[in-house]
């Protein structure tokens, strides 16, 4: 019988996180279509998720691309002498639909995600959000919507970059490491290269920005019990993020390539 307990507690307490999660993707979305709207706060969080990140996802997506040539010289060379050409193609489908949004969503979620969780958090056990609403000032207006927003906007221009970035990386290995011709490589890609391939990944990367948004600023909402609570909430808001956005990945796969 107890063990029968602690499955319903955990399913219990599951549900109540489920249903309080649903409420505030809810609340929050409501907001988002509401006046007032601050758009110097959506800026300035832009700034924050765009900006700042371009190093890191810039980093990521170089070295991915590297790789990704390097890998898929040495797989198709055991098997097909067009590997030229077999190089060119995986490196920009596989950027375009899955590497560019999925990594570059993941370190965003690392970086943006603890960091709004964070900053909310703290918010929450020093009683600045009660503050805010004793001044009469929504703190879903405040500090949900412009994440959220920005999240939604900034995302697919960092997944944009990032596939550049990436693509560039594996022409760079693909002609000065494995000797292909530039021109034919380019040729390659260019061909390849589809549009519902890149819409694809934007619309992941929305979806990502999204998700990683509210999972960071509803960790950092209903964060309690002081330094440790915000640390918890902190892991939290990444690590749901990241399954998230796994999970999503394979949804919205499914939806545009699915058979």
């Amino acid at each position: 019988m107890n063990f029968l307990a602690l499955i319903g507690s955990v399913v219990l307490a599951f549900l109540g996180h489920l249903g309080r999660l649903t409420i505030f993707t809810a609340t929050a979305l409501s907001h988002c279509v509401r006046p007032p709207i601050y758009p110097r706060l959506i800026g300035r969080q832009m700034i924050d998720i765009g900006y700042y990140s371009l190093p890191v996802v810039g980093l990521t997506a170089i070295f991915s691309g590297m790789v990704l040539a390097l890998q898929s010289y040495t797989g198709f060379a055991r098997f097909a002498a067009g590997s030229e050409t077999a190089v060119a193609n995986v490196v920009i489908i596989s950027l375009t639909r899955e590497l560019g949004p999925v990594l570059a969503g993941l370190m965003v979620a690392g970086r943006i995600g603890a960091s709004m969780a964070a900053e909310i958090g703290t918010m929450r056990v020093t009683e600045q959000l009660d503050a805010l609403t004793t001044l009469s000032t929504n703190p879903f207006k405040y500090l949900v919507v412009p994440r959220l927003i920005a999240g939604f906007l900034m995302l697919p221009v960092l997944v944009l970059v990032a596939d550049i970035i990436g693509v560039f990386g594996g022409f760079i290995v693909s002609v000065y490491k494995l000797g292909f011709n530039p021109a034919a490589y380019i040729t390659n890609s260019y061909d390849m290269l589809k549009a519902l391939d890149v819409i694809s990944g934007l619309v992941k990367a929305g979806v990502f920005g999204f998700l990683i948004a509210l999972m960071g600023c509803y960790a950092g909402y209903y964060s309690k019990g002081g330094a440790q609570g915000v640390g918890a909430a902190t892991t939290n808001a990444v690590v749901s993020s990241s399954i998230l956005i796994l999970t999503f990945n394979y949804i919205i796969t499914e939806l545009f390539f699915g058979t």
